[in-house]
């Protein structure tokens, strides 16, 4: 067998296991992987921190469901990557951090730069390792990939001593292939259990999680809904994996992104039906309300999630596809009749009843009325991106989603500043799409810098800024500024002028402060991006103190607006 430069092997099988593009910042211990990248079809963003290509990679990930790749050299490279591996980890996403490092003979003398980041990386990760041989290469990274995508997914990081990467190793990829992932696949007795258990029940409710979209179940999802007549309720993760639109939807319950409808008719069901999710605090809030009376199944492919946060009634260990493709298949040999309709009329008569008002034509702009905008403006086919803060809550609210992989957010970590890198990674995954991320003023400061990658390489998406500096803005007014807030508006010391910043690393921006003005914005938007090829602001002013409906248990929910 032939023997070829380490790093050529690494490269054949990142190709083989479909990375077409990658984030990261070259840096000397990582060269000689970036030597062997050239002219093989990888794609490379060079980022401008190295948090920033963790976050992309992450945006591509969730986008594609392949493995999205970050690279960086050696030392504060791989520490940069912590709070991405942080947020991947955190929300089962596979992605692969390769990282370079100094010379073997090195590691233990503090040479420069030569910090253990596979310690450090461990508690963020499913697998961190450093390659201490050289022909151990190419198998390490298969499994890296086999890795992050089986079971749960997550996040891997690879370190490179830069002595292991400049040798030469024994590598034929012409016989090479992927490592197999092995389906996670249900107990048929527990499978029959939980269809017992659904039959039975008078008020059941389908509870999609991320596992659905992570799982690619939203097709098996509507089939046992429809077939069941079961209502499907979302969590935040899961939002997308099931059409709002449709009759059998029961919106998304929570203490903080949820709908007051959603809580209600969370409250009044007997039996939830979990798939993918893990039951985080800001969706159940007080335990003792949110299990209730009710009885629960918990779906999850990850046995260790079961009973982490509650003990269920019923729980089971599958792929959430697997399950449901099951749970049709023991329908098939049962006679069920069709069940009573009473309780989806009743979860209809509780979204009548109980909606949240988003048509404000005051000033300053509310922020229902910003997302009554997007629901409106954007088609389905859109993909967006949210991070953290009040603008999340809002989203989760208010922002209709009907298809999986379209609505991306940063569940459990909630880094500030994800949002631009990880539009760039959508952006990149889907070339050919609308993305627009929504923003708040405070996170937007966050990984700015990397709006001048998206510059660099013509990567055009629209950011939604949510900004509570309204009154300050007043104050300017007072003293002599143009009401139009055109360009030349400037903030006082309390904020910052965001359309300058865009301005500055070559993109555009525009300010709209009366709620009639946020459509024709948007239009304008559009457009820009397809002329410039770049990011575009839409700035909009909304109330400084407004708040958010938030509470403590899923029947202490505060309302700040009234619902007519």
């Amino acid at each position: 067998m032939a023997k070829i430069p380490a790093m050529e092997a690494v490269v054949d099988v990142l190709v083989d296991e479909g990375v077409d593009v990658a984030f990261g910042c070259p840096g000397a211990a990582i060269l000689p992987l970036y030597q062997a990248m050239q002219g093989r079809g990888i794609e490379h963003l060079v980022v401008r921190h190295e948090e920033g290509a963790t976050h992309m990679a992450d945006g591509w990930s969730r986008t594609t469901g392949n493995v999205g790749v970050a690279i960086g050299t050696s030392g504060p490279a791989g520490t940069n990557m912590i709070t991405g591996l942080y947020t991947a980890h955190a929300d089962s996403i596979p992605i692969l951090c390769i990282t370079g490092q100094a010379a073997s003979s090195k590691l233990h003398q503090e040479a420069f730069q030569a910090v253990d980041i596979v310690e450090i990386a461990k508690p963020v990760t499913k697998w961190a390792v450093q390659v201490k041989e050289a022909a151990q290469l190419p198998w390490i990274f298969r499994e890296a990939f086999r890795v992050a995508r089986s079971g749960r997914p997550g996040p891997v990081l690879i370190d490179l001593p830069i002595d292991v990467q400049k040798q030469l190793i024994e590598w034929d990829s012409g016989i090479d292939s992927a490592l197999p992932v092995n389906p996670v696949l249900p107990s048929p007795a527990r499978v029959e259990r939980a269809l017992e258990m659904l039959l039975a029940a008078e008020r059941p409710l389908i509870l999609a999680g991320g596992g659905v979209v992570l799982g690619e179940a939203s097709r098996q999802l509507r089939a046992v809904a429809e077939r069941l007549g079961v209502p499907v309720g979302v969590t935040l993760m899961g939002k997308g994996s099931f059409p709002e639109d449709h009759e059998l939807f029961a919106g998304m319950a929570g203490i903080q992104t949820s709908q007051r409808w959603a809580n209600a008719a969370f409250l009044e069901s007997d039996l939830v039906l979990a798939l993918g999710a893990r039951f985080g605090d800001r969706h159940t809030g007080e335990l003792s309300v949110y299990r209730g009376e009710r009885k629960f199944i918990h779906v999850d492919i990850e046995p260790t999630q079961l009973g982490k946060v509650f003990g269920p009634d019923l729980g089971v260990v599958s792929d959430t596809g697997a399950f449901l493709d099951a749970l049709l298949s023991a329908l098939d040999g049962r006679a069920a009749g069709a069940r009573d309709r009473s309780w989806v009329s009743r979860i209809g008569e509780l979204k009548a009843e109980l909606p949240r008002r988003e048509d404000f034509d005051s000033t300053p702009i509310k922020a229902p009325r910003v997302f009554k905008e997007i629901n409106e403006y954007y088609g389905p086919d859109t993909y967006f991106v949210t991070a953290i803060g009040l603008y999340q809550i809002w989203s989760g609210q208010f922002q209709r989603a009907h298809l999986p992989r379209h609505y991306q957010v940063c569940g459990q970590a909630g880094p500030l500043g994800w949002e631009i890198p990880a539009a760039i990674g959508v952006k990149k995954a889907r070339p050919e799409a609308e993305v627009v991320g929504v923003v708040g003023d405070y996170s937007f400061q966050f990984l700015v810098e990397e709006l001048a990658v998206a510059a660099q390489y013509d990567v055009g998406f629209v950011l939604i800024m949510l900004n509570n500096e309204y009154l300050g803005l007043i104050r300017q007014a007072e003293t002599g500024y143009d009401m139009n807030f055109q360009v030349d508006i400037h903030y006082d010391e309390s904020g910052t002028d965001n359309v300058k910043i865009m301005e500055a690393y070559g993109c555009s921006g525009t300010r709209v402060v009366d709620p009639d003005g946020i459509r024709s914005s948007l239009e304008w938007a559009r457009k820009e991006v397809d002329r410039t090829h770049r990011p575009v602001l839409v700035e909009i002013m909304i109330g400084r103190e407004d708040n958010a409906a938030m509470g403590a248990a899923l029947d202490a929910v505060k309302e700040f607006e009234s619902a007519v």
